[in-house]
């Protein structure tokens, strides 16, 4: 039976991999500095998998969580463009260098595969939709840079060292534990948390801003399928829906969802956003057999029954 090693795993994404793979029966090593993700996020794996509390920026220290592990799935990250614009600095240093670290214990240790996430802020605003793999880069925030810097190191790693990688472009994935307790959180949990206090929504910008919002499930099948897939080493793919939608059509759905009619405020844009987001889905399709499982109003659905359920408990 395989091990997985998943770094960043008490994240949103991450716990959620993580318990797919408990799910599947699979041995499970996560890694985590807790600086953005919650150990509570494993309540229900805790005594099924290998923890350890640890920090990518430091190689020596996370050297043994590789001994002996088949796939390597690295999350951990500073995910955040606004974070990245404030403190350009620790996004590099754990978005680039951490990165390179994951890389080198990975090589090190004999591991048949990393998985990178990297994300669809590597296209910036290239005027062409829907965002393919084979568009000129344009990252417009020090996130992006870091993130599309982190897709170069993995392909220097598949052609120097034979070290196999698979860099999978993330378009807004949301879900159940992503955390909205932050300005940095992704717009969908602060849009839906305002809807579950009572609050009113802040929409920054004019609205017409669309995206590929993916639901977590479909990130995690894509992200499962490309540690084993045959063709995929070397490559740049898309994880997304191949749909979009604007904020402004968002809000509506959630107003449809909740009963209720919701009228957002505006403010100013956020500088490093990108005005539109849309994955072509193509060769996720082709080199995965990746199609999306749930589509973005069914996915809304369960990640508002997630936040009642979650603020009740």
């Amino acid at each position: 039976m395989p091990t997985y090693l998943v770094t960043g795993g008490a994240g949103f994404i991450g716990s959620n991999i993580i318990n797919e793979l408990v799910r599947r029966g699979e041995t499970v090593r996560v890694l985590d500095n807790l600086a953005t993700g919650h150990i509570e996020n494993l309540a229900t794996v805790r005594e099924k998998i290998q923890w350890h509390e640890a920090d990518i920026r430091n190689l020596a220290s996370i050297r043994p969580d590789f001994e002996g592990v088949d796939y390597v799935i690295h999350l951990a990250a500073i995910p955040s463009v606004p974070r990245s614009v404030e403190d350009p600095l620790t996004s590099n240093s754990v978005n680039i260098d951490g990165t390179l670290n994951v890389l080198l214990a990975a090589r090190d240790a004999g591991a048949k595969r990393m998985v990178f996430s990297a994300s669809s802020a590597a296209y910036g605003d290239h005027p062409a939709l829907p965002r393919v793999e084979t568009q000129e880069p344009r990252p417009l925030s020090p996130y992006a840079l870091t993130k599309l810097t982190g897709e170069y190191y993995c392909r220097i790693f598949t052609h120097v060292y034979g070290l196999e990688t698979v860099s999978l472009r993330y378009f807004n994935i949301f879900g159940p534990r992503q955390s909205p307790d932050s300005p940095y959180s992704g717009v969908l949990s602060l849009f839906i948390s305002a809807y579950v206090s009572g609050q009113i929504p802040t929409i920054l910008g004019d609205g017409e801003q669309s995206r590929d919002f993916t639901y977590v499930d479909n990130a995690v099948d894509a992200t499962l399928r490309a540690c084993t897939a045959p063709k995929a080493s070397g490559q740049v793919i898309n994880v997304g829906t191949g749909e979009r939608h604007t904020l402004n059509e968002t809000i509506q759905t959630l107003n449809r969802i909740f009963g209720r009619q919701v009228a957002p405020h505006y403010g100013a844009a956020r500088a490093g956003d990108v005005q539109h987001s849309h994955a072509d889905i193509s060769l996720a399709r082709k080199l995965l057999g990746y199609e999306p499982g749930v589509r973005f109003e069914e996915g809304l659905k369960k990640t508002v029954d997630w936040f009642r359920s979650s603020r009740s408990s």
